[in-house]
This record gives structure tokens, C-alpha cells and sequence, in this order.
């Protein structure tokens, strides 16, 4: 989480992939790996706002128990972490009607500069193009204090195979004004994405309402998800 708060170092990828290949027979495991011009997290830099290498390796049950792992360079805050490794694991399910839920707990880690790692537990729901989720953490970025964070999004499909992505958030409590000095601050984004084969690019304008941060900016993505 920088401050005004995505993968690893390529040993980090490297092994993420590695253990995709060890397990590419089985059909719930996947992995994803981005390269984005900006690390975006609740709409503020993780990079400052340099370009990131960013990998998952994902294990899904039918049962709609999934565990996972997600990583990313980062460059914020006192200390100066250089990666992020974040651990989830949780339940996501539907009913025959569209209605989708989600809900877990992830663990934010920084092996150089253990002074922010923290956990928050989440839940979520989603219907047809629309999305909610609730983020939760009793010690918000190692502060001791809590903080939860609310979004909404949106994909709306678009001629010629884009989508228009809408996104807003809101963040608050104490822990928010502990590691930011705001009581609290909304984020949001409007962006587009297109599908091109096996690869998926994104094009959003992010900003904050914090006052006096240079937060707006756009950032450029492009992703895979393996096996192919």
C-alpha cells in the first residue's frame, strides 16, 4: 500500500510459472501475468508510478474453494520495499439466476520491509455486468488501527469486441488516516479493454479526490493467462 500506497522480481515470476508448469495438468490451476505502466492500488501508486511486472498462480475446486498467490515489484513509503506478495484463499460460488458471491481473506506481504505486511478479509457480489465488493482489515497496513474499503465496477460490452470499465471506491477509517493522514478519500477509473487472441489490454484514466495529490494519471496494461 503506497503512499500519497501489483510482480515479484523475476525470480518471483519465474518461480510462479514454474510451479504453473509442475501442475498443468490439472484444470483448476492457472496463472496470469501482467506488465502494466503503473502498480494502481485504491488509486494510488505502488511504483511511483513506474511501469510493473505483476504474475498469480491460482487453484480452483469445483467446490468454489480456490487458493492462490500474487506478486509484484513496488517502490513506496519509508523502508522502500521492492516487492509485494499477497496470499488469498476463499469461497466463490452463483446461483442458476446470475447472482455471484465471493468471499475470503488475503494477506499482504513484504519480505524486505515487514512493517506493512497486513490482512483483510473480503466479500463480494455480482450480477451480469455489475460488481460490489466490501475489504476489511483490523490492523489496515501494520498500524493497528482498521479500515474498510468499498467498490463498485462496472464492464459494459462495446461494439468491435471492447468493453467500457467503470470503477469506484471509497476507503476510510482509522488505519486510513494512519498511513495516509485522510479520513478519507474516494478513487475511481473509466477505461476500455479489448481481447486480442490469447491476450487481454487496457487502457484507464485513474484519479483520487485527495486534496492537492497529482493522483490522475492513465495506465497502459497488457495480460496473458496460462495454460493456453
Amino acid at each position: 500500500m503506497g503512499y500519497p500506497r501489483t510482480l515479484a522480481p523475476h525470480s518471483v515470476v519465474l518461480g510462479l510459472v514454474g510451479l504453473l508448469g509442475a501442475g498443468v495438468a490439472a484444470a483448476e490451476v492457472s496463472s496470469t501475468i501482467t506488465l502494466t505502466s503503473d502498480y494502481d492500488w485504491r488509486g494510488i501508486t505502488q511504483t511511483d508510478e513506474d511501469p510493473a511486472l505483476q504474475a498469480s498462480i491460482d487453484w480452483a475446486d469445483d467446490s468454489g474453494w480456490y487458493v492462490g498467490a500474487w506478486a509484484s515489484n513496488v517502490d513506496f513509503g519509508p523502508g522502500d520495499p521492492n516487492y509485494e506478495v499477497d496470499l488469498y484463499t476463499g469461497f466463490s460460488g452463483g446461483d442458476e439466476d446470475g447472482l455471484g458471491w465471493d468471499v475470503g481473506i488475503q494477506y499482504y506481504a513484504y519480505p524486505e520491509e515487514s512493517d506493512f505486511n497486513f490482512p483483510e478479509i473480503y466479500g463480494g457480489l455480482s450480477y451480469g455486468m455489475f460488481s460490489g465488493k466490501l475489504w476489511y482489515s483490523n490492523d489496515f497496513a501494520n498500524t493497528d488501527e482498521s479500515a474498510f474499503y468499498l467498490e463498485g465496477a462496472a464492464a459494459i460490452p462495446l461494439p468491435a469486441n471492447l468493453t467500457l470499465d467503470l470503477h469506484v471506491g471509497y476507503s476510510d477509517g482509522d488505519g486510513v488516516e494512519a498511513s495516509y493522514g485522510l479520513s478519507n478519500y474516494f478513487d475511481y477509473s473509466v477505461g476500455v479493454s479489448y481481447t486480442i487472441e490469447k491476450f487481454d489490454l487496457s487502457l484507464k484514466y485513474v484519479d483520487t479526490d485527495i486534496d492537492g495529490a497529482d493522483t490522475d494519471r492513465l495506465i497502459f496494461s497488457i495480460s496473458t493467462t496460462l495454460p493456453w
